[in-house]
């Protein structure tokens, strides 16, 4: 046998792949966990507390059919004015399946002119996705969309 400090780091790597392909060790496959609408419906409750949230001002623009969830294309608007008594202090997106419950938070200020917020998401499955604005006021605003993606972003399945 070779002393140890003549066996290299590919010499190591070579064994422990040898070994793993003749089942010498386990294959270990990592799949994300996947949220659910009770996680959902947690997400929202964290935001908002024990707020009602209403329906209606918000205005989710999304498509309904994607053919990749890897990069779909979201904007969030929200039909109030934006002056220094009365504005939307954040805008939060959640959805239903994705890994995490909450794809992102908006912070605005009247100093941002308009109410509105575009970006590109990754959804992980069909599912539903919800836009909650707080304003300044302290209510909450919110609509939904539900979204059916043909190819799954996030979670990769090795066979």
């Amino acid at each position: 046998m070779a002393n140890m400090s003549d066996i290299s780091r590919r010499h190591v790597l070579q064994l422990a792949g040898s070994a793993a392909l003749c089942g010498g060790l386990p294959i270990v496959t990592v799949r994300p966990a996947q949220a659910t609408p009770a996680m959902l419906s947690s997400a929202i409750r964290n935001l908002v507390g024990e707020a009602t949230v209403q329906q209606g001002k918000v205005k989710l623009d999304i498509p309904p059919l994607v053919e990749n969830g890897n990069t779909v294309p979201m904007t969030v608007s929200v039909d109030h004015p934006m002056t220094e008594a009365d504005y939307v202090k954040s805008i939060h997106v959640f959805n239903e399946k994705n890994p995490q419950p909450n794809i992102g938070n908006f912070y605005l200020t009247p100093r941002a002119g308009r109410a509105q917020v575009a970006t590109r998401i990754r959804l992980a499955d069909s599912q539903k996705v919800v836009a909650i604005a707080k304003l300044s006021d302290g209510s909450f605003w919110q609509t939904s969309a539900d979204v059916i993606v043909t190819l799954a972003a996030c979670t990769e399945e090795v066979p």
